[in-house]
C-alpha cells in the first residue's frame, strides 16, 4: 500500500516535474522552485477546499484509505460508512477529495526533495547557501507528521491549526528560495535608506498576518464562523457576550470544553470576535507597509500587488459573513492569506538583503 501511495505522488509530480524540464527557461533550478510555489499554493488552496467541505475524515486512517492506496480499492468500506451515517464524515466524495489533497501533499513533498538535491549539488558552483532549501524538506517533514495527527487525533482545533501554519510557514520557506534565485536588488543611497527604515514595519506585518492566521484557522476548526451574523457588529453589539476561557483552551476536543462538555456559544463568539477586531490591526500595518513599498524604489510593484492583496482580503473577509461564509469565498479567504504570506515574505527579503548589500559596500 505504501509502495502504491508512493507512486501516486510521484505520478501526479510527474506533471509539474514536465512543466519545469521542458520549459525553454535557462535555470532549471529557479524554475524547480518556482513550480514548487505554485504547487504549494495550491496545495493550500486544496487544504482549505478539504477543510471546509468537512472531507477531512473523508478516509478515517492514514496514509491510506482503509488500508488501501486510493477509495476505488476500499469502496466498499466507504460505501458501507456512508450508508451507516449519511451525512456522516465518511462518504464517497469526501474520500477521493481527502485523498487528492494527500495526493498533492506528497506531490510538493518530491518537488522539495529534487530543489534540495539539486541545491545541495550546486552548493560549490553558485554562492547560494542551501541550508535555507533544506530547511524546507524538514518543513514538509513535519508539516506532515501533523497532518497524520489531523486524522488520528480526529480533527482536534490545535493540530488542524498548527498543520495550517506549517502549511504557510513552508509557502514562506519556499518563497525565500525562490528570493535567493532572484537577481539581488540594486538601489541608490537613498533607496538603501528607505529599505532600511520599512524593515521593521515589514517583520511586523508578517508576523501579525502569521497570528492572524492561527485565529482564522481556529475560527474554521471550531466551526465558529457563523457566531457572528452580522457586520461590523456582532450579535448586535459591539462587546458581546462572550466565554474567552473556554473559547481559547487549546488543548482539547472538537466541539468540547477541556472537561468533555459541549462546548458553549458565547465561546464560539469570542474567537470570530478576536478574529474579526486583529483583522483591524492587520489592515492597518499592511496598508501602511504597502503604502511604504510604493514609494521605495525597486520595490513599488511588490508594494501595489501588496495593496491589492489586502484590500481582497479585507473585501472577502467581510463579504462572507454577509453571504453566511458560502464555500467559494470561504477558500478564496484562505488563499487570500496564502497570497499576503507569499508577498510579505518577499517584500521582507529584498528589504533585507538590499540594506546588508549596501552595508557591506559603505
Amino acid at each position: 500500500m505504501l509502495l502504491q501511495l508512493a507512486l501516486t505522488g510521484l505520478g501526479v509530480a510527474v506533471i509539474p516535474f514536465c512543466l519545469v524540464f521542458l520549459s525553454k527557461e535557462k535555470n532549471k533550478h529557479r524554475k524547480l522552485i518556482a513550480v514548487t510555489v505554485a504547487l504549494t499554493f495550491e496545495l493550500i488552496m486544496f487544504g482549505a477546499f478539504t477543510r471546509l467541505t468537512d472531507s477531512g475524515l473523508g478516509c478515517p486512517d492514514w496514509p491510506g484509505c482503509y488500508g488501501q492506496a486510493n477509495p476505488l480499492l476500499s469502496h466498499q468500506e466507504i460505501k458501507a460508512a456512508e450508508i451507516a451515517m449519511p451525512q456522516g464524515p465518511v462518504t464517497v466524495q469526501k474520500a477521493w477529495i481527502e485523498m487528492v489533497h494527500r495526493y498533492l501533499a506528497m506531490s510538493v513533498g518530491a518537488l522539495i526533495c529534487a530543489q534540495v538535491a539539486l541545491a545541495w549539488i550546486r552548493r560549490k558552483t553558485t554562492s547560494i547557501s542551501p541550508w535555507l532549501s533544506t530547511s524546507t524538506l524538514l518543513c514538509v517533514c513535519v508539516q506532515g507528521a501533523f497532518g497524520a495527527w489531523t486524522v488520528t487525533l480526529k480533527l482536534q482545533p490545535v493540530i488542524v491549526t498548527t498543520h495550517l501554519l506549517l502549511g504557510m510557514s513552508l509557502l514562506a520557506l519556499l518563497a525565500a528560495v525562490l528570493e535567493q534565485h532572484r537577481t539581488p536588488l540594486r538601489v541608490s543611497s537613498p533607496a538603501t535608506l528607505l529599505l532600511k527604515a520599512l524593515a521593521l514595519p515589514a517583520a511586523l506585518a508578517l508576523l501579525l498576518v502569521f497570528v492572524q492566521i492561527a485565529l482564522g484557522g481556529w475560527v474554521s476548526t471550531n466551526y465558529a464562523a457563523l457566531a457572528c451574523a452580522d457586520y461590523p457588529l456582532c450579535q448586535g453589539q459591539v462587546v458581546p457576550t462572550m466565554d474567552f476561557e473556554q473559547g481559547f483552551t487549546l488543548w482539547r476536543q472538537l466541539g468540547k470544553t477541556a472537561n468533555g462538555e459541549y462546548l458553549p456559544f458565547p465561546a464560539l463568539v469570542a474567537i470570530h470576535w478576536v478574529h474579526r477586531n486583529v483583522a483591524l490591526l492587520v489592515l492597518a500595518v499592511v496598508s501602511y507597509v504597502a503604502w511604504r513599498a510604493i514609494r521605495t524604489p525597486g520595490i513599488e510593484s511588490l508594494g501595489k500587488k501588496l495593496m491589492a492583496a489586502i484590500i481582497f482580503q479585507v473585501v472577502i473577509g467581510i463579504s462572507t459573513v454577509f453571504f453566511s461564509w458560502p464555500l467559494l469565498l470561504a477558500v478564496l479567504h484562505n488563499g487570500g492569506a496564502a497570497m499576503l504570506v507569499l508577498l510579505l515574505t518577499m517584500l521582507n527579503y529584498r528589504v533585507r538583503h538590499a540594506s546588508h548589500a549596501a552595508s557591506s559596500v559603505i
